[in-house]
This record gives C-alpha cells, structure tokens and sequence, in this order.
C-alpha cells in the first residue's frame, strides 16, 4: 500500500519540476500538459485527464492556486483548498507531477516546460488556448478534448446548496 508521502512527492516546485522534466527528456518521453482548478473532482474531470494522459508517457496537471480560482471562479472558491486539491490529483495514477501556479492563466508554466503535448478540455480554439503557440512553435502539438455534457463543478456547488 502507498503512503501519503509517496502521493506528495508527485507535487513539485517548478525548479525541481524542470529537474524531472530534463531527466524524462534523456530517456525520450513525451510530456502532456495540462491544467485546471479541480475544485470538485468529478467524472468530466477524469475523462480529460485520462485523455491528456493518452497523449504522453507522463502527465503533468497545472493546478491553479487559491487566490488564482477565487480571481476565476468568485469569492466562494474554491471549495477544496490547493493543498487538497494537488493531493486529490497526485493521488491518480494517470498523473505523474502536479504543479500549483499562482496566475490566472499556466502560460508562464507552459512556457518554462514547453511540454510535448498541450491538453485542454473545452470549446475553444487553438487560437484562444494559453501557450499554444509557443508550444507548436517548439515543435509540440496542442489536443482539445471534448466537455463531458452534465458535469460542471459550478452545477454541483448549485445543487449542493439548493439541496435543503
């Protein structure tokens, strides 16, 4: 059975993450990004994350801080701390690091990893999509997966609260 500690260990600080990263690139893995606030883990969530983690041998999850999902979201979140989310995210088997950024948007971690593989869920455009074009100028390739329909974190905080 695996500790806690073995469940921290795949949160990093981006030095140390850049570190890991060089050593993935020695042996020629490929690097899927992709990021997010997570504040309520549900089944959207890990059918982007399975998909991203589809693209790549490691997994690298952006995880928006506190005061970056509360600058997105509103002053009700996040429900889960960063602490709590990171761990809820390292604990998947599907993620292999997990990095916590401070900005409302990953481009300055997106631009510092350059990974192989950006991974966004939604409907957007490789146009509107943070850090696609330095990644595709660096040779990289940019996934967009697709909503999974009926999973919202914001819908459940609202059925949560109307629940008497």
């Amino acid at each position: 059975m695996k500790r806690i500690e073995a469940i921290e260990k795949k949160i990093f600080t981006l030095p140390t993450l850049l570190h890991v990263i060089t050593g993935w690139q020695l042996l020629n893995k490929k690097i899927a990004f992709t990021n997010g606030c997570f504040d309520i883990i549900h089944e959207g969530h890990i059918f982007s994350l399975s998909q991203a983690a589809k693209e790549a041998d490691y997994l690298i999850v952006g995880l928006n801080s506190d005061a970056s999902t509360k600058r997105l979201k509103g002053n009700e979140r996040p429900i889960n701390n960063e602490k709590s989310r990171a761990l809820i995210i390292a604990s998947l088997i599907i993620v292999d690091a997990v990095i916590i950024f401070e900005e409302d948007t990953p481009y300055q971690l997106i631009t510092s990893i350059l990974p192989d593989v950006l991974v966004k869920g939604g409907d957007y455009t490789i146009e509107q999509i943070v850090g696609a074009k330095e990644v595709i100028a660096n040779g990289g390739n940019v996934i967009i997966n697709p909503i999974v329909k009926g999973f919202s974190t914001t819908n459940l905080v609202e059925k949560i609260k109307s629940t008497p």
